[in-house]
């Protein structure tokens, strides 16, 4: 069993998570329940023409119900469903979800959790203080565990996996902010994940440079040899089948591809851009680093079309999809 959030009322996280359940027999879609308040589903699946029945349930019963119903485990903050519109007054159950999906993996109630996507004025318009998801994702583990997290962003696709160093900062400020220890374990948490999430045994890194043609020997820019090359020479000294710094601009064509197992990246955008550009509607969001399992469609909120019934369900399908095989994956190597 999955748990679901609900990500921002006011997008198409609704709309993608009634039409997933909708074809949930033809993809054979894992059990999940959303945590939600019922009436603002009951109401998008209205505005969406969907005749899907909903079901009030908790956890622990929710896979009696998924065959029939879309289980929904009911919030106890009150959501406004304006389609299109962000409200800060949403942000309260907005991460009384995440919250409540959290303690359901870690209590055993569910084996994964997938997010639905956020919008982030709104949270900090009402005193949300983290940069994105992931972030508090990492914050709200480390009161589990009781010790430093450091949640690593994955976009996995069929051909590409993608692990950003720095992420929510702006361009500017990456050089300032990249450092080898970082690199070091970022890359060290992406390599233990490859080996006990995803099975591979010896996965091997590439890891982009900085600037355009890896600094060319320094002449644009000194991070690739001052930062990134000693950071590779360290993954390299503790096993880490890690090779770098490489030309970002071609390391994503398809031969270049079949030589790695994911790209190290420096900034979000050298991670993100080629992950989507190839494969946008079945790239899964992965946060790694973390004592439970979460993945996340690769989209935003896309307030434009949400309730217009044009959201493409694709990428949160294959996000149910891999925090499934993830979660039998995890409960295979604890028994």
């Amino acid at each position: 069993m999955l748990a679901l959030t609900v990500g921002d009322p006011g997008g198409i996280g609704l709309d993608v998570t009634i039409r997933a359940w909708q074809v949930r027999k033809q993809e054979g879609l894992s059990p999940f329940y959303l945590i939600a308040d019922p009436d603002s589903v009951r109401a998008r699946a209205r505005l969406l023409g969907c005749d899907v029945p909903i079901k009030e349930t908790d956890p622990r019963a929710a896979d009696q119900h998924f065959g029939k119903a879309l289980p929904v485990v009911p919030l106890g903050n009150k959501l406004s469903c304006s389609a299109g519109f962000p409200e800060t007054g949403n942000a309260a159950g907005i991460v009384e979800s995440i919250d409540r999906a959290i303690a359901d993996v870690m209590s055993g109630d569910a084996a994964a959790m997938v997010t639905c996507p956020i919008a982030k004025k709104p949270l900090y318009d009402a005193g949300f203080r983290f940069p994105g998801h992931t972030e508090y994702l990492g914050h709200v583990g480390e009161k589990y565990v009781e010790h430093a997290l450091t949640p690593v962003m994955m976009l996995a696709g069929p051909n590409l996996r993608a692990v950003p160093v720095t992420v929510h900062i702006p361009l500017a400020d990456v050089p300032a902010q990249l450092t080898e220890d970082m690199i070091v374990s970022v890359a060290q948490i992406a390599a233990q994940a490859l080996q006990d999430r995803f099975a591979i045994r010896a996965p091997r890194l590439a890891v982009a440079g900085l600037n355009p043609h890896a600094g060319e020997g320094g002449a644009i820019g000194h991070e690739d040899i001052a930062i990134i090359q000693p950071a590779i020479e360290r993954l390299q000294a503790c096993g880490i089948d890690a090779r770098g710094p490489l030309p970002a601009d071609t390391m994503f064509h398809p031969a270049a591809l079949a030589s790695y197992d994911t790209a190290i990246c420096m900034y979000h955008d050298q991670a993100l851009i080629p992950a989507k550009a190839l494969a946008f509607d079945e790239t899964v969001n992965v946060t790694l680093g973390l004592p439970f399992i979460r993945t996340s469609p690769d989209h935003g909120t896309a307030f434009d079309i949400a309730g217009s019934g044009k959201a493409n369900p694709a990428s949160l399908i294959a996000a149910i999809r891999l925090a499934a095989q993830l979660g039998e994956k995890a409960e295979m190597q604890n028994t």
